[in-house]
């Protein structure tokens, strides 16, 4: 007599629901576009908390949990911009005297300049931009972008400023603390230049 498996031990019922095939889901596809937009809006920058809070607010009951697994099912992450940190030069820094004292009125053109450095999103990686101003005009009379922080972006904006103004004379140039300038570097370019040293 042959042995039947089937009929001698009866399935469990887990185990046929488990292989069943799915029905598709009307909500989850609704939910899961959703996500798929809002991730999008955000530029990728969006994670499940964030989705979850953009969708509620949109009429569609998410939890953040939820919004996890369908960002993980659509293969989503949560890409976050990187904050902007300078590099430490490991050298001391140099007290760099303040000529101006606070003293904005200027009479005349290329009497002072001041100049400063910040730091641009490009998308991919921080650009510095260096701008030098003449306090009588209050407007930029040189700038200068670089992917790296040194004297040498400062110098190309002090550059610059110099040449248009037509390479004036006894020109005080006064920087703000975050300038990058070393001492020896920003001295000599002042003494070649012709500016007076700050």
């Amino acid at each position: 007599m042959p042995f039947y498996f089937r009929k001698e031990c009866p399935l469990n019922s887990g185990y046929l629901r488990k292989n069943r095939p799915e029905k598709p889901d009307g909500r989850r596809a609704v939910l899961r576009s959703q996500v798929l937009e809002l991730h999008g809006i955000s530029h990728g920058s969006a994670g499940a908390r964030s989705i979850a809070t953009m969708a509620t607010r949109r009429g569609y009951q998410m939890g953040r949990w939820l919004a996890g697994r369908l960002m993980k099912e659509l293969g989503l992450v949560s890409c976050q911009q990187p904050t902007h940190r300078y590099k430490r030069g490991g050298h001391e820094h140099v007290a760099i005297p303040n000529y101006l004292e606070r003293q904005f009125a200027v009479t005349e053109p290329n009497q002072v300049w001041c100049g400063d450095v910040t730091y641009i999103w490009t998308g991919k990686r921080w650009a510095y931009l260096a701008v030098v101003l003449d306090l009588f005009a209050r407007k930029p009379v040189g700038w200068a972008m670089s992917f790296s922080p040194d004297s040498r972006l400062t110098m190309k904006a002090l550059e610059m400023a110099w040449e248009t103004r037509g390479k004036p004379v006894g020109v005080m140039f006064q920087a703000i603390k975050a300038v990058i300038i070393r001492a020896g570097s920003s001295g000599s370019y002042c003494g070649d230049t012709g500016s007076g040293r700050v």
